[in-house]
């Protein structure tokens, strides 16, 4: 198939596009570069488009010939879409119908989108599965919320739509975050060899970033009525962040015996948002299921520090969603 991939150049995309191509596809790589293209390697059967999604113009030439879209771009984080609201709102929520409908119109056979589980908030249930209430708690997981709605609203015979609500992502990508919760610890272990909890007690759910590209890869081959208006929650463990702590400690200590051991600090904190989601969900209708802990990205992290592939981790905004949307956004006086 041709699949346009837009944010292709961000965390999940550079662990994707590479799948893609391996699977036999032609991907057309979408997206602005914020975070530049470093992550993207050019191959055979891969067109890198540097290009907003806000033009629809740009947009409806590019998605032209493909079959499938996967829409990963936004962004992606409350700290980011904060900095500047208009900003967030217009690439999160104002372009997505626009291109939904320019993919219709172009003929894309299969819409895979790429939501967040933030879209449920807060909740005191046991296991957060797709039949919880959405309860976003910030513009970010609303207008994520919202883009469900209206992919559900343009879902056509001929226009298959599925709805990916991952968990907080982990693990060793060409374009590494590290202000993701497990990534963030990691990185702390190795760099500083102390880790500061604030709380602790709150949980997280996470995916490996190898887990959740191989899920988008593997939606392109799955048949278009087992799939069709499906919505999925896809998450591994769901740990406490004191937990995760522990695990990046033990884990750190092992692939750097050399080093001092790693102490963990504990901080109070009023942020006190805790989760538990389910994704038995996708399993059963779907039988699919992550393969990789968060040990695992742990361990790969530790691999990529140790080939000197995460230079200046501390202080290199490149790592850092938040610090590269500051230097790109207008600051008020």
């Amino acid at each position: 198939m041709k699949i346009l991939v837009t944010g292709a150049a961000g965390y999940v995309g550079c662990a994707l596009v590479p799948k893609l191509l391996k699977a036999g596809h032609q991907v057309v790589a979408y997206d602005i570069m914020y975070y530049g293209d470093e992550g993207l390697t050019p191959a055979k059967g891969l067109e890198i488009l540097k290009a907003d999604i806000r033009d629809n113009a740009a947009f409806s030439k590019a998605v032209k010939g493909c079959e499938a879209v996967i829409h990963l771009a936004c962004i992606s984080n409350d700290p980011s879409f904060e900095l500047d609201p208009q900003l967030g709102k217009s690439i999160n929520y104002d372009c997505f119908e626009p291109m939904v409908l320019a993919s219709k119109k172009a003929g894309v056979s299969r819409f895979i989108y790429a939501s967040s589980s933030s879209v449920y908030g807060v909740s005191e249930a046991p296991n957060v599965d797709e039949t919880h209430p959405l309860k976003p708690l910030t513009d970010y997981s609303k207008f994520k919320a919202m883009c469900e709605e209206v992919l559900e609203k343009h879902r056509a015979p001929g226009f298959t739509t599925v709805i990916i609500r991952p968990a907080t992502v982990c693990g060793y990508s060409p374009r590494t975050r590290l202000d993701l919760s497990v990534n963030i610890l990691t990185n702390l272990a190795v760099n500083k060899r102390r880790i500061t909890v604030f709380g602790g007690s709150q949980k997280r759910p996470n995916i490996h970033v190898d887990d959740i590209s191989d899920l988008y890869v593997e939606l392109l081959a799955m048949p278009a009525a087992k799939i069709d208006g499906g919505v999925y929650n896809a998450g591994f463990q769901n740990h406490t962040i004191s937990q995760l702590a522990e695990m990046a400690k033990a884990v750190v200590e092992q692939e750097f015996p050399e080093k001092a051991p790693i102490e963990i600090a504990v901080s109070p904190t009023d942020d006190l948002r805790s989760y538990h989601v389910s994704s038995q969900k996708i399993t059963k209708e779907l039988g699919w299921a992550p393969k990789r802990t968060v040990e695992d990205a742990i361990r790969d992290l530790c691999r990529a520090f140790k080939a000197g592939k995460l230079p200046d981790s501390i202080d290199n905004p490149r790592y850092f969603n938040v610090r590269v949307m500051k230097a790109a956004t207008p600051q008020p006086a």
